[in-house]
């Protein structure tokens, strides 16, 4: 697995749309883990009102239950749910707590909601990462600015969607890249959840929304680092001029490109595991 392409795909399998049941998740999460492609692999992604399952779960398996689960918690409550999570996952010695993720609540007072999350993170006992997930398609607000400026002091990471099962929650390209310019500007690691199954910005013909790529959205990240055309690079669907942009651009600079985009959600590996293959970028193994 090329060094770029590190932990890129975190493991989000019991979410929509594949809506995996949690023994089957956890199942295939490991089969992902000793795999030869296990280096492509990041956390396995469950929420918090599924953590008590999720422990059940790993109590009752055996074998690989000796082995810590890492993992990753979407927090449904807003700040008041993160200690909660926190002290669920912890509690567990087979599952590894190794980030949080929680959106914005308050869409009338984003700023005002980034402060309430800061405040509850620092109540945590639990040293990770946690993302935070502003709305969908506010980037040049001065809201969701400021929201992000709170973000940053704290020196927390930020969660941007780029799909979902909805149209509104695909954004438009100029607006993620604005969403990718302000994570720059203020030195903000980013992930990405929703909809980017494939590689290159596509159509999904049974619902007609635009999806953009998970090597687009690499591509647009090294694009802000070089003060190039960001929407240029997300808006770019021809396969073919995308392998030749990761080609030309080479893992020195895609990997200090993955310091900013750090991974995105996927609810099943294999998809993007396949398309780079398919595209020539990771061998057949």
């Amino acid at each position: 697995m090329p060094a770029e392409y590190a932990r890129l795909v975190d493991d989000a399998a019991t979410f929509p749309p594949g809506d995996a049941p949690l023994p089957r998740a956890v199942a295939g999460h490991r089969a992902h883990r000793r795999a030869a492609y296990a280096d492509l692999v990041g956390p396995f992604v469950v929420s918090d009102v599924r953590l008590p399952d999720l422990v059940r779960v790993l109590e009752d398996a055996d074998g690989e239950a000796a082995h810590p689960l890492a993992v990753t918690v979407v927090v449904t409550g807003g700040a008041g749910g993160l200690a909660p999570a926190a002290a669920w996952a912890t509690r567990s010695p087979r599952v590894d707590l190794v980030g949080l993720e929680v959106a914005l609540r308050d869409l009338d007072d984003l700023p005002g909601s980034a402060r309430r999350v800061v405040a509850a993170v620092t109540d945590l006992t639990a040293d990770v990462p946690v993302f935070v997930e502003p709305p969908v398609m506010q980037a040049g607000g001065h809201l969701w600015l400021a929201a992000l400026d709170e973000v940053a002091a704290a020196d927390l990471r930020l969660k941007l969607r780029t799909g979902g099962l909805t149209a509104d929650l695909f954004p438009a390209a100029v607006d993620l890249a604005r969403c990718v310019d302000a994570a720059l500007d203020r030195e903000l690691p980013f992930k990405c959840t929703a909809g980017l199954h494939r590689a290159v910005r596509h159509r999904d013909p049974a619902t007609g929304f635009g999806h953009h790529g998970f090597l687009n959205v690499l591509l647009a990240t090294r694009a802000a680092l070089d003060g190039d055309d960001v929407v240029a690079a997300l808006e770019e669907g021809r396969r073919e001029a995308v392998v030749a942009a990761v080609q030309e651009a080479g893992s020195d600079r895609l990997l200090s490109a993955r310091r900013w985009f750090t991974s995105f959600g996927c609810c099943e590996v294999e998809d993007p595991l396949r398309e780079l293959q398919e595209l020539g970028l990771v061998s057949h193994r």
